[in-house]
């Protein structure tokens, strides 16, 4: 969730929701960005940086600083799956372009920070009609400006009529239409790939995407899913998930306890570092307990879901997207994790096979993964582990490096398609995960016995989610 702007300055009823309204709007950044890609792309590729005089140099850097504007703009009031990706470009280390990366997220910050919220009207007419009264009347006090914007909904604060100070959020008007529109010219898009896309799976990917993005347009399953975080979570008392007031919640309106303390951003500026190393590990146990011992993915570690209460403890907001997951997948994932902390690597191999799906008859493409996987898994094995906004960069940078090397050989022959893997589809979200996890904790630098906390579950016993 992230602060909003100036609550006086003109705001529309609704997002664009039409397809071509939402194209034409993306389509309009293309001509900006394409200087700044192809340098982007030559860096990305392991291309040297360009020899540019200082008026080149100059050129470069005032196209990044208005291309990123343009997109802040752009994304702020589209909403739903643009502005998605660009939070995710904002926080996750390695998505920004090569080169650019601190232009680009010092400005895409914003979209953390203040993205623009709707009118008041918008949130009053979506309450009156999920709640049949108006937000005043309902509530014994009502702010009709937000304090927080995302991609789906806005976040206003109240007091309910027996005194319970709460964060209401209330879903953008049309923002269904319009992402369910995204959705449908993502799907044009896989369908014009399609002869190549088959063999890769994209369209069961993107039936995944389509499933979990669409299941977070229904507050009434994320009061649920906060629900069972709490259960889970019960006896650790540096993990707070608020209370959802269930009177007051619908499908399109959640109210829920508001949370105190301080955000992302102020908490890396402030804090101690011993302060961030407890932090860390609350955050770590939170996503690998409810991972490891009860199969349930929190896919959406976005910096504003975070509000530090000091001392290690940590209150976590929002609960849109979470995947609960097969348990022979998850089993098969620990298994990934134990084989690797025993130092059993045939059976490490063994289960990136059956469980990730790698293809062992490609052999400079079973290497790659296999090692972009053993990097991965450097948190659970290294003591203590050190994490760094460079060692989040390598996440993603590992694989634009190496894999350019394996699609494009040094030695002049044909591009080469590595041969297909078949991971999970339900597994789809771990990227998200794992990228920006890595970025969360890389930006508090922190530093841990991870190992540890990660232990008890990846060994332990699989167990149901509690309902």
């Amino acid at each position: 969730m992230a602060k909003t702007g100036d609550p006086n300055a003109p705001r529309p009823d609704a997002p664009p929701t039409s397809r071509l309204s939402r194209l034409a709007r993306l389509g309009a950044l293309a001509p900006r960005a394409l200087p700044l890609a192809k340098e982007a792309m030559r860096r990305a590729m392991g291309g040297t940086a360009k020899e540019l005089d200082v008026d080149e140099r100059a050129k470069l850097k005032e196209t990044a600083r208005k291309t990123a504007d343009a997109m802040l703009k752009t994304l702020g009031e589209m909403k739903g799956l643009p502005l998605k990706l660009g939070q995710m470009a904002s926080y996750i280390e390695g998505l920004a372009p090569p080169g650019y990366e601190e232009k680009f997220q010092e400005v895409l910050k914003k979209l953390q920070q203040k993205a623009p919220p709707l009118s008041r009207d918008a949130a009053h007419r979506v309450i009156v009609e999920e709640l049949g009264i108006a937000p005043d009347e309902l509530f014994g006090e009502w702010d009709p400006d937000p304090f927080a914007a995302a991609s789906v909904g806005q976040v206003h604060r109240a007091k309910t009529r027996d005194g319970r100070l709460v964060a209401v959020k209330v879903q953008y008007p049309g923002i269904d239409r319009a992402i369910a529109n995204d959705l449908k010219s993502l799907g044009m898009l896989e369908s014009m790939i399609a002869p190549v896309g088959r063999k890769y799976h994209t369209k069961e990917t993107l039936d995944e995407i389509r499933t979990v993005f669409l299941a977070e347009l229904d507050y009434g399953r994320e009061a649920e899913s906060l629900e069972m975080f709490r259960r889970m979570h019960a006896g650790d008392r540096m993990i707070v998930v608020p209370e959802v007031v269930h009177s007051l919640t619908t499908k399109r309106v959640i109210t829920m306890e508001l949370m105190g303390g301080v955000d992302y951003a102020t908490f890396v500026e402030n804090a101690s570092q011993e302060d961030k190393n407890a932090a860390g590990e609350t955050i770590w146990r939170f996503m690998f307990r409810a991972l490891y011992q009860y199969g349930v993915l929190y896919a959406d570690p976005h910096p504003g879901n975070y509000r530090f209460l000091g001392g290690g403890r940590v209150a976590f907001l929002d609960y849109g997207c979470v995947r609960i997951l097969p348990p022979a997948l998850v089993d098969g994932l620990k298994g990934v994790v134990v084989a690797s902390m025993d130092s059993d690597w045939d059976r490490f191999y063994q289960l990136c096979v059956s469980v990730l799906g790698y293809d062992s008859s490609d052999e400079a493409a079973f290497h790659l993964y296999t090692e972009y996987t053993k990097f991965l898994m450097q948190p659970f094995l290294q003591v203590p582990f050190h994490h760094t906004p460079e060692v989040a960069r390598e996440a993603v940078g590992f694989l634009v490096r190496h894999g350019k090397e394996l699609v494009l050989p040094s030695s002049g022959m044909m591009p080469n398609l590595p041969k297909p893997i078949h991971m999970p589809v339900e597994a789809t979200f771990m990227n998200r995960l794992q990228w920006g996890l890595s970025s969360i904790m890389g930006g508090l630098r922190a530093t841990g016995d991870y190992r540890a906390i990660s232990e008890p579950f990846v060994r332990g016993t699989t167990m149901p989610p509690p309902t």
